[in-house]
């Protein structure tokens, strides 16, 4: 069996071979005119020199923005003075009235108001 596989492998190779079609071809070398002008023309070529004034007009002349000024504080001596010398107010009976309407009288007034019991709110369906 191994023959048969010898023969036909080395059909298909010679198949293989028989329909690679190969061309050859010979390539002109031509010369490109304008490419080599073009090209002969760009080595050729020097860029005039700048004149060394040719900056003048087109860029402005550099000058450094003014410091900042130091901020100035306020006199706070005279004002703590004129602060400790007025007298504080003192406080009205109209502003020692609560919320409610009822006169402050004082912390344990406000503790056996918070103790007592109020009575339920009845839900209205």
């Amino acid at each position: 069996m191994s023959t048969i596989l010898k023969h036909t492998a080395a059909a298909t190779r010679l198949c293989a071979r028989s329909r690679i079609r190969t061309y050859a071809m010979t390539s002109v070398a031509r010369k490109d005119l304008i490419q080599e002008l073009y090209l002969k023309e760009l080595k050729s070529y020097k860029a005039p020199p700048a004149a060394k004034d040719a900056h003048v007009g087109v860029v402005r002349a550099f000058s450094a923005p003014a410091l900042p000024s130091a901020p100035t504080l306020p006199d706070l001596a005279t004002e703590l003075a004129a602060y400790d010398a007025t007298e504080p107010t003192r406080a009205t009976t109209t502003d020692a009235i609560a919320g409610h309407g009822e006169p402050a009288a004082g912390a344990e007034a406000y503790l056996a108001f918070l103790e007592a019991d109020e009575a339920p709110e009845e839900a209205h369906h």
